[in-house]
């Protein structure tokens, strides 16, 4: 039965959607896809498949491609990613295939094809040309992520299969061994030697991009006492400079090696091919030589496409122990020898080269596998994985495990507790390390016990009171006699400043008001209660409007606890009525916000609105807060997720948004925001945004990538263009466990969230 009799019974054609570098860009993956693609075109008898290239470009617009090419994709441009996922989605498609190697992606190790890969509606399968042993975080959850949401992924060897499993905690049903496919070669040693007019020379052979991990020096350094018995030592190292090295140091290895050549007197007996490897050429030289050398100097390497094209064309290989070396030359298919020892590599050599009968013996032992390895065969393997994978493919249960991952996680202040010694919380953090440089802060301080006291309140069993009372010590050494706050204080126990800044003052605020109305011990809210009653004064003088909303909160919450306060009452009157005239200042119809620009935190101002309004019952209040909300959101979910506002650049009126420079901060606010939204306008819509702005933690955001750390309880800070700042201080990690801790009760409070996302492909409700 022929490969792509599988597809028979479907519809005519399958349209593919492949994402890859591509010919005529001079790189291993292009050549690669450039392969599979003619390689299944090859099988495809009856024409069922109808393949499209969406090309990754490291310089967009710069390069012809052939006509298979629809979509170009740079490298660096986020949009062009987001736009290609719109094509892929809308243009009829059925199968995704994926080339990964972390290099030709853009973003921190190649993030950005997440936004791409998270959102896809089709079955994806995804060759992994990389499969790392000791990955970095970023590296690790990118390959997570993308095994997460493929349908098969493949390698070509059975120690990634390994790796996949033990590293990456990937299911073996989900991963596929496919053999990296080879070229046909149709000519003999006899008639490629005569092509290359060197009938008359034993051949060695290394070829590839150049590098200095190729470790061509150990050959040459092997060579000298070779030649000696055998002269007629032809070596050649066929292929150009890697672009990147020469991009960052011109042909300084290639440089090296000619001056080596000539140092070792190999002059006559080395030949530099400096030309990418075209097909025809490359076939040529593999069906010459007589031995293959790889002498790369990284063990790490999960495939190789010139070892591969080696043993397809039958030569006897030598090799370092790379793993892929080690998996393919087993069983006498070729020879290994330790990476940078040139005396082992020469016995080796002259033992083969004097030896015929040696070096025949892995030639034949070759021979009786090589045809496995034809691209024609593979592409049969190739046709039937892509059958089963469209016939299994799960929609539902794509977007099942995606929100399973993206759950809530269980409490966990492993991290706030590394970060909180007796004087108080650290401010930042080097990873998840404690950065004692930059000492502590009163917001900080304030979040913490904002925090803590809603994780007691809501299990008592929480043995929390340590920190609660460290919290709360902190905010009481800060303020000064007159009322007022400093802020900094550094690792010495030293106040940095007289008078901290006023969203510094008002966040504290907001943290005692929540003190005084909790259901903590008394004598904590007794110092709450004299540290509100010493600050208050001060509350009417401040003009920074997210101070005033911080404070307005704390009010709110106070008056929880004392509800006839008039005084209190009075002061919030005044807040808002500032409030409400920086808006009237400075809104329009299409416009209508409080400043010129939206920049920091902005859900704080028309929640600390809403708020205000459910004690002081003003409509116009109302509608004001509920119109710059309304805005807000328009804004924020200008996409099908939670889109912050980058800190670099913020959004101007008439002008552009600021993508990146994202901060986790953002988030609590603007769940609480959308909370008060629902209470004021009942519609469900604002209730499922509380979860959904809460997913921007779990990975639905503009990269794509996961904030918060399992591991160590703490979350990144921030969501930059190049991917996720790994390090997890504690304003980003407290924020998210704010947020966590609130998207708990609005489950617990609301049972039509729950309903209205279980009925949805968003989540899955246990």
């Amino acid at each position: 039965m022929p490969a792509n009799a599988i597809l028979y019974g479907r519809k005519l054609t399958m349209k593919i959607a492949h994402i890859s570098t591509y010919s005529p860009r001079q790189c291993g993956i292009a050549t690669f896809t450039t392969d599979l693609l003619s390689s299944l075109a090859f099988c495809d008898n009856r024409k069922q498949l109808e393949q499209h290239v969406f090309a990754i470009a490291d310089t967009p617009g710069t390069t012809a491609y052939p006509e298979e090419v629809k979509y170009e994709i740079g490298q660096q441009q986020l949009p062009d990613y987001l736009s290609a996922l719109q094509t892929i989605n809308s243009g009829g498609y059925e199968l995704c295939i994926l080339q990964h190697e972390y290099g030709i992606y853009g973003g921190n190790s190649g993030v950005y094809i997440l936004s791409i890969l998270k959102k896809l509606q089709i079955p994806l399968v995804v060759n992994l040309h990389t499969v790392l042993d000791n990955p970095s975080t970023d590296e690790k959850n990118i390959l997570q992520d993308i095994a997460q949401v493929a349908d098969k992924v493949i390698v070509t060897s059975k120690l990634g299969v390994q790796l996949l499993q033990d590293v990456y905690g990937i299911a073996l049903s989900k991963i596929e061994v496919i053999s990296h496919g080879v070229p046909d070669f149709p000519y003999t040693q006899r008639e490629a030697k005569g092509m290359l007019a060197l009938s008359n020379r034993k051949l060695l052979l290394t070829f590839g991009f150049l590098s200095r991990n190729k470790g061509i020096e150990t050959v040459l350094h092997a060579l000298p006492e070779v030649v000696k018995q055998v002269p007629d030592l032809l070596y050649i190292i066929a292929g150009k400079t890697h672009p990147n090295v020469l991009r960052d140091a011109g042909e300084e290895y290639r440089e090296y090696l000619e001056q080596l050549v000539q140092q070792l007197g190999l002059t006559n007996h080395v030949l530099f091919d400096n030309s990418f490897m075209e097909e025809k050429r490359l076939t040529t030289y593999l069906s010459a030589c007589d031995i293959y050398l790889t002498p790369y100097l990284n063990e790490a390497q999960i495939s190789s496409g010139t070892l591969s094209f080696a043993i397809g064309a039958g030569a006897c290989v030598v090799s370092t122990p790379y793993w892929h070396a080690k998996e393919l030359l087993a069983d006498g298919r070729g020879v290994l020898f330790e990476k940078e020892n040139a005396k082992q590599l020469e016995k080796i050599l002259l033992n083969l080269l004097l030896h015929e009968k040696n070096l025949l013996q892995i030639r034949d032992t070759v021979s009786a596998c090589k045809d496995t390895l034809s691209w024609k065969a593979i592409a049969s393997t190739y046709i039937a994985l892509f059958a089963q994978v469209t016939q299994e493919f799960d929609a539902a249960r794509r977007h099942s495990l995606l929100a399973d991952k993206a759950a809530n996680p269980t409490l966990n202040l492993s991290h706030v507790r590394r970060l909180t010694n007796p004087v108080g919380i650290v401010q930042h953090a080097t990873f998840a390390t404690p950065n004692y440089h930059h000492g502590y802060c009163l917001d900080d301080n304030a979040r913490a016990l904002l925090l803590l006291l809603m994780v007691k309140e809501d299990d008592p069993a929480q043995d929390v009171d340590a920190l609660i009372s460290t919290y709360i010590s902190y905010i009481y050494y800060a303020q000064r006699p007159d009322g007022l706050f400093k802020n900094f204080m550094s690792f010495d126990n030293r106040f940095l400043e007289d008078i901290g800044s006023e969203d510094a003052f008002g966040r504290g605020i907001w943290a005692i008001g929540y003190l005084v109305r909790s259901h903590t011990n008394s004598s904590y809210r007794q110092i709450g209660k004299e540290m509100f009653v010493r600050a208050l004064p001060h509350f009417k003088t401040f003009r920074s409007l997210r101070a005033v909303g911080y404070i307005v909160l704390g009010l709110v919450h106070y008056l929880e606890h004392e509800p006839q306060n008039q005084e209190l009452l009075s002061e919030l009157r005044q807040l808002v009525s500032f409030m409400r005239s920086e808006y009237e200042s400075n809104s329009n119809e299409n416009w209508p916000w409080f400043e010129k620009v939206v920049s920091y935190d902005n859900a704080i101002l028309p929640l600390a609105l809403l708020r205000a309004n459910a004690v002081l019952h003003d409509d116009a209040v109302k509608v004001m807060a509920m119109d710059a909300a309304e805005f807000l959101d328009g804004v924020l979910f200008r996409t099908a997720h939670l889109s912050l506002i980058g800190n670099e650049g913020w959004y101007e009126e008439m002008g552009a948004i600021a993508a990146f420079g994202q901060q986790p901060i953002e988030v609590y606010s603007t769940m609480l925001m959308y909370e008060e939204m629902y209470k004021v306008s009942g519609a469900g819509r604002y209730l499922q945004q509380i979860y959904h702005s809460f997913q921007w933690f779990q990975g639905e955001n503009d990269l794509q990538l996961r904030l918060y750390d399992a591991e160590t309880g703490g979350c990144c800070d921030g969501l930059e263009a190049f991917g996720v700042n790994r390090n997890q201080g504690a304003e980003s990690t407290i924020t998210f466990w704010l947020s966590s801790v609130h998207m708990n009760r609005a489950f617990k409070n609301y049972t039509e969230l729950l309903s209205a996302l279980s009925s949805s492909s968003k989540l899955t409700v246990a």
